[in-house]
């Protein structure tokens, strides 16, 4: 499949007049080709105009035919073969093992959504059937089911150039529930998003729905991205990406006569509070397994541990020695984009010449937009003092917090954000300790982890990937596992409907073999 460099409005393959872009070879800078024409607002309105109208006919789809959709979906994602990996190595710099395993994940994804669809639990059908002779009053008859939101904007990550991007997890969701999509590409991986939004393109239509069921938008500047969030047909917003940006759309969905949710996945220093228990007992061993979290796809993970917290003690010590060994054998790795390259050295460099931070341990030198892994260290005084040190440092860069007691360690949780996970590293004579932090955590992030670090993120039902702010715009939802549905659906109540009004989920016969909860029993 030869790349064309054109917007996906619905069907239509569309050459975007506005200043056109390349995508970026990573490892070298060099341009790729084909360039790729950036949408115009007519192309934006074009496909916002086609998910309004599609938007009807989808949400009220089958379950069946939703979930074969979404399967035909990763189908077409596989068969793109090689030709799909070997692009987005090009324009990431990450290896093959790499995008093979994301792109494992990403068909898990929605498959995991079709069969959260066939189960029909998400409907939340409940069923409050009329009583005529209650006293003092009647009860009426009550149904809700939930209903999808409507057409709903996403944007890719640069970081996840698959299971995060196009049909990643957010695109996912919104389908499942019955939510059109329109996506704004990311212009880091703009070859890459083409051929998994003509994968989608071609299962929209061999499923036979509307067209409008999917766009895909190009954009190397920011008129098509605010202009997707202002348009009143968009319901509801799917992000994931830095701070700045994310706070950005949710100010424009707020400004709107009709304010929509922004779901955005922002920023997160990940902390890893060693006790001294396990420090004790495999100090050394803990160092070694963080370096190898730490460098895992040179940092560029939203949950890569960019904090360490810990008291003072000999178990402290051969933690930081086996850390700072395996980090001078660690090799620096291709970031994904120079702007991201040159973001880390940045920061890096803020962390050097900082007065008040101590240098522990740097990975190899590496070549051009390669980032050299880093290891820092301060007091917890001057990391509660000092906010710019609880700033997130994208890429293989961390700060270890050095604490005289226990009660320190809860006094630099409490200045923390809201954070996407925290792992607790722990041996059964930290319990009572553990038993302290773990509510504090538990109003701090999204996911607590024992004896791990916090890089895997399973797809799975159980999974929350979310916090407060500012991991998250919404501290209430997750971008991973199968609860993402919730974020694109509304509750709706229908009172004393005749059977012949409602749809068949809310019916007494059950025709659809869905689970109900009738007066709070769950039936199924």
């Amino acid at each position: 499949m030869s790349l064309l460099g054109r917007n996906l409005i619905g069907q239509a393959q569309v050459l975007g007049l506005n200043a056109a872009f390349h995508g970026i070879e990573a490892a070298t800078g060099e341009q790729l080709q084909p360039g790729f024409g950036g949408a115009t607002a007519e192309d934006l309105q074009r496909a916002c105009a086609l998910a309004r109208d599609a938007f009807d006919v989808y949400r009220e789809t089958s379950l069946e035919q939703r979930a074969q959709f979404l399967e035909r979906i990763a189908t077409n994602i596989l068969d793109l073969g090689d030709e799909l990996v070997e692009r987005c190595m090009a324009e990431t710099g990450l290896p093959r093992a790499r995008i093979e395993g994301e792109r494992g994940r990403t068909v898990t994804q929605l498959r995991l959504f079709a069969a959260v669809v066939r189960d029909g639990s998400f409907l939340d059908v409940r069923i409050d059937p009329a009583q005529p002779q209650r006293q003092p009053l009647p009860r009426v008859d009550l149904r809700l089911r939930n209903i999808a939101v409507g057409p709903v904007a996403v944007f890719g990550a640069s970081n996840f150039p698959l299971a995060f991007s196009v049909a990643g997890g957010d695109t996912a969701s919104a389908l499942a529930a019955g939510c059109p999509v329109v996506v704004k590409a990311h212009s880091a991986h703009p070859g890459t998003s083409e051929l998994v939004g003509r994968a989608i393109q071609r299962a929209v239509k061999e499923s036979e729905l509307p067209e409008g069921v999917f766009s895909l938008l190009f954009d190397s500047g920011r008129s098509i991205a605010q202009g997707l969030v202002a348009d009143p047909r968009i319901k509801a917003v799917g992000f994931t990406g830095s701070r700045a940006a994310g706070t950005a759309l949710m100010h424009i969905a707020a400004a709107r006569p009709e304010p929509i949710p922004v779901y955005a996945e922002m920023s997160s220093i990940n902390p890893v509070i060693l006790l001294p228990g396990a420090l004790a007992e495999r100090g050394a061993a803990i160092g070694k397994a963080f370096v190898g979290s730490l460098t895992m796809g040179a940092g560029q993970f939203c949950t890569n541990p960019g904090l360490l917290i810990a008291v003072e003690g000999e178990g402290l010590q051969a933690f930081i020695d086996s850390a700072s060994e395996a980090l001078g054998q660690a090799a620096a790795q291709t970031m994904l984009t120079p702007g991201i390259h040159a973001s880390y050295c940045r920061g890096v460099a803020a962390l050097q010449a900082h007065p008040r931070v101590v240098q522990l341990g740097l990975g190899i030198e590496g070549g051009t937009h390669q980032g050299r892994a880093a290891l820092f260290a301060t007091s917890a005084e001057d990391f509660i003092a000092d906010a710019h040190l609880r700033e997130e440092v994208f890429g293989s860069a961390s700060l270890l917090v050095r604490c005289q007691d226990s009660a320190q360690v809860s006094r630099v949780i409490e200045v923390l954000e809201g954070q996407l996970t925290a792992a607790l590293h722990l041996s059964e004579a930290d319990y009572p300790a553990a038993r302290g932090l773990i509510p504090q955590l538990e109003l701090k992030v999204g996911r607590i982890l024992l004896n791990g670090f916090g890089t895997g993120v399973e797809v799975a039902h159980a999974m929350v990937h979310g916090g407060p702010f500012p991991a998250t715009s919404d501290t209430r939802t997750t971008s991973v596992g199968s609860l993402a549905i919730a974020r694109f659906l509304r509750p709706v109540s229908y009172q004393d409907f005749p059977q012949a009004l409602l749809v068949a989920a809310l019916q007494d016969g059950n025709p659809d073999a869905l689970p109900q909860r009738v007066d709070g029993v769950l039936k199924y």
